[in-house]
């Protein structure tokens, strides 16, 4: 097993710990964190666009002429796709499915992949657990200014990830640029690569190692 040091809130060395190989020695292929990516995208597209059929758009009840004599082709409504301001004809509809099945093997696989990306480039800082006792933007930022500055992470983005939820830390965080708060069942692969830095609070990793390994 790897160990690696635990930081305080001051960012202070507060001893060692662990990590298991099972979650941050785990190598994965750029395949699959693409076809990951790709797939969590697809899957979070939000499908609104929605064009109106013949039979949606308002008006054209009313047969526009009589069937014969005329002289002109036969219609039997205004709102005919072949007319100017009617329906539309195999237009996007709110019922398309863009989701793709991702195998949960391969979710582990990718994910647990990035996070040994994360240790291997100095990227991932285990940390003690710290308590916010009121909702204060405030005092977030100031205590993440304390890890950016003496993990040199000053301008990059941030991830806490936390294996519960801690309403006082996310609300706090939820308007800060560059930061957010994830519980282990909100990580992904594409949120992980999203963040150039991890911040994991040591009482996590056994229930990452549960949720993820066993």
């Amino acid at each position: 097993m790897n160990k690696v040091a635990v930081y305080n809130k001051n960012a202070e060395p507060a001893g060692e710990v662990e990590l298991s190989p099972a979650v941050f020695q785990v190598k994965t292929s750029p395949g699959l964190i693409h076809q990951l990516v790709v797939a969590e995208r697809a899957n979070n597209r939000n499908t609104v666009a929605h064009s109106k059929t013949r039979g949606e758009v308002r008006g054209g009840g009313k047969k526009p002429w009589r069937q014969k004599g005329t002289g002109r082709a036969r219609a039997g409504s205004i709102r005919s796709p072949i007319w100017k301001g009617g329906g539309v004809t195999f237009g996007p509809r709110p019922t398309r499915d863009f989701s793709q099945k991702v195998n949960r093997t391969q979710f582990k696989r990718g994910l647990l992949g990035v996070l040994t990306e994360r240790l291997a480039n100095s990227r991932l800082f285990v940390i003690e657990r710290f308590e916010l006792p009121e909702i204060s933007t405030k005092n977030f930022v100031a205590q993440l200014k304390v890890f950016r500055e003496k993990f040199g992470l000053a301008g990059k983005s941030l991830m806490i990830v936390t294996a519960k939820a801690d309403r006082n830390l996310y609300r706090s965080a939820r308007s800060v640029p560059l930061a957010q708060v994830l519980t282990l069942p909100q990580l992904s692969v594409d949120s992980l690569l999203g963040a150039e830095a991890v911040l994991i609070f040591k009482d996590s990793l056994a229930d990452l190692e549960r949720r993820f390994v066993k």
